[in-house]
């Protein structure tokens, strides 16, 4: 590493041409449908969102160098995919496999996987009607594991644009307990993370950093609240632990429309918060926004009723997000965290309101909030 603060966004990779997603929605769906389509669900919100680049394929090197460029230049290190494979095998790879490996400036700009190992719903959109049918479950057998990790050791880890902290290749799990009853148990865990270093080792690639997402309320139904989550991290030898996105652990104040200066407020005291109960390295999480109104049926009442019938953030400017990124520059520079780095959600949520892609109404605004705070 050698900047002073490495600051990575998550990027969500539903924007190409997927054979299951056309199995399912048809020939050519991708997410960007879902954003076309979105209306206004009460007075004064503010959709459809729509990209100033346009509906692009993620999948197209040209189209990668072009976000590679704008990340970079702007002050980012490294996007972090959010990285899928089930036990029906890959899904959603084709960005990071043809788009950014493919792209010709990629040396730019790091990259780095978090397995986003939650059961895959039929979320797209949803209906009031839950419980959603699963598509994919999100805990798989350690054949699995093992088939996935060996791909990425294969294909990913050995990529010089790898990211890596303080020597050591970042590998991120979104559902740390889908994880454990997938492989099926906390000892079988540990003995398949053990295993993993060792093969990562083996090729002769050094030391893997593990990370997990951890949250304290549930956003997707599928999600598991950690219990004793210090000592369960300790046993299984977490290196870090970071979120997601705030909405996993600070609560709507209102609903349809929650301020998002409220939100931020509560976040300067969450860092502080999670770095305490996790009693271990936190990498803080700024939000750029929150508005999963795009994966609602359209025509289905707006109701609190659960996720994706969820509250927006309003007044989520770049000027805002700056401040979130100042109280997250407060907090690295405290020595809370060493090395400093933090997260960001998220380069392309587009269906859930948060990203720094530009869009006609801000422009490049969000990202430039980026360069004025972390250079």
């Amino acid at each position: 590493m050698n900047k002073e603060y490495e600051i990575a966004a998550y990027y969500f990779p539903n924007y190409h041409q997927e054979p299951r997603n056309e199995e399912w929605h048809g020939l050519g769906w991708n997410e960007w449908e879902l954003v076309k389509n979105a209306k206004p669900r009460f007075e004064g919100h503010m959709q459809p969102k729509v990209p100033l680049w346009g509906y692009e394929n993620e999948a197209d090197p040209k189209v990668m160098e072009k976000k590679i460029n704008a990340a970079a230049d702007y002050g980012l290190s490294a996007f972090i995919f959010d990285w899928y494979w089930h036990k029906e095998g890959p899904y959603l790879e084709r960005c990071l496999e043809n788009g950014y490996l493919k792209a010709k400036n990629n040396d730019k700009l790091k990259f780095a996987v978090m397995w986003a190992n939650h059961d895959w719903l039929e979320i797209h959109p949803a209906t009031r009607y839950q419980p959603y049918p699963v598509r994919m479950a999100g805990p798989v057998a350690e054949e699995v594991f093992v088939k996935a990790t060996q791909h990425m050791i294969e294909k990913y880890f050995c990529h010089p644009s790898y990211w890596k902290i303080d020597g050591k290749l970042y590998f991120s799990v979104y559902e740390l307990m889908s994880l454990v009853k997938g492989i099926g148990g906390l000892e079988k865990t540990k003995m398949v993370l053990d295993g993993f270093r060792e093969r990562v080792r083996a090729a002769g690639l050094g030391e893997l950093h593990i990370n997990a997402v951890v949250w304290g309320i549930e956003t997707l139904p599928t999600e598991n609240t950690l219990t004793d989550p210090t000592e369960i991290m300790k046993y299984l030898g977490i290196d870090s632990v970071t979120s997601y996105v705030w909405v996993h652990h600070i609560e709507f104040t209102h609903f349809p429309d929650t301020p998002y200066s409220d939100m931020r407020n509560i976040c300067k005291t969450e860092h502080e918060r999670l770095r305490r109960e996790y009693q271990m390295t936190y990498f803080p999480n700024v939000t750029v926004g929150w508005d999963s109104t795009p994966r609602t049926v359209q025509t289905d009442v707006f109701e609190n009723v659960g996720y994706p019938y969820y509250p927006v953030y309003t007044d989520n400017s770049p000027e805002e997000f700056k401040k979130a990124l100042l109280d997250m520059k407060v907090f690295l520079d405290e020595g809370n965290v060493n090395p400093k780095v933090g997260t960001i959600n998220a380069w392309n949520e587009w269906t859930e309101g948060s990203y720094l892609e530009p869009d006609t109404i801000h422009g490049m605004g969000f990202l430039e909030a980026i360069k004025d705070v972390f250079g």
